[in-house]
C-alpha cells in the first residue's frame, strides 16, 4: 500500500474510532442482571415487618426486619433512614409451617426430617423508577431432624431462613435479578 493511502486511511479511521469510543461511554443500555438499580445517594427505609401467619413465633417480625436492615447497612453504601426515603420496603409474614419430610417406613411411618417454611410478602417502592416497584412473596425453608423439638432449633432456623429471604429480596429489588 502506498504511503498516501495509508495516511488517508489513518486520518479517516482515527476520528471514527474517537467518535465510537466517546459515544460508548454515553449510551445507556438499561439494567442487566446484577447491576445496581439505585443511585449511590439513595435513602432506604425498611418498615417493621408484620405477622399474619398463625403459629409463627412472635419474634420473627423483628428477626426478618433486622435481617434486611443489617444487609443494607453492611453490604451496600445506601443510607438507611426511618422516614421519607427514596426506597421503601414493607413486609408481612404470611405463612409459617412445620411439616414432615423424608418419611421413614417401618412399623409406624415416621418423619426423619421436619421442615420449617416461611413465606414473606414484600412491597418494594422505588421513587426513582416506578416500573421497578413490586409486591411479591418470597419463601424459603430449612430442614431439621425430627428427633429435635422445634422450640430447640426455631430461633436458628428463623435466622437462617430470614437471611436467605433477605438475599432474595435484595436480588429482586436493588440488583434487579
Amino acid at each position: 500500500m502506498s504511503r498516501s493511502i495509508t495516511l488517508k486511511l489513518l486520518l479517516f479511521a482515527i476520528p471514527i474510532l474517537l467518535i465510537l469510543q466517546s459515544s460508548r461511554c454515553k449510551v445507556s443500555y438499561g439494567h442487566s442482571p446484577g447491576e445496581k438499580t439505585l443511585p449511590d445517594s439513595a435513602t432506604i427505609m425498611v418498615s417493621q415487618f408484620t405477622n399474619s401467619a398463625p403459629l409463627a413465633k412472635p419474634t420473627i417480625t423483628q428477626t426478618m426486619t433486622e435481617s434486611l436492615r443489617d444487609f443494607i447497612q453492611r453490604q451496600t453504601n445506601y443510607s438507611l433512614v426511618t422516614d421519607e426515603a427514596d426506597v421503601i420496603f414493607e413486609g408481612e409474614i404470611v405463612a409459617y409451617a412445620v411439616t414432615p419430610v423424608s418419611i421413614v417406613a417401618g412399623t409406624t411411618d415416621q418423619a426423619a426430617l421436619n421442615r420449617l417454611t416461611i413465606t414473606v410478602k414484600v412491597k418494594y417502592t422505588n421513587s426513582f423508577n416506578e416500573l421497578q416497584n413490586f409486591e411479591s412473596n418470597f419463601s424459603r425453608f430449612a430442614d431439621f431432624p425430627s428427633t429435635q423439638d422445634i422450640s430447640a432449633v426455631e430461633d436458628a432456623l428463623i435466622k437462617e431462613i430470614s437471611d436467605q429471604i433477605t438475599q432474595d429480596i435484595i436480588n429482586k429489588s436493588i440488583f434487579a435479578w
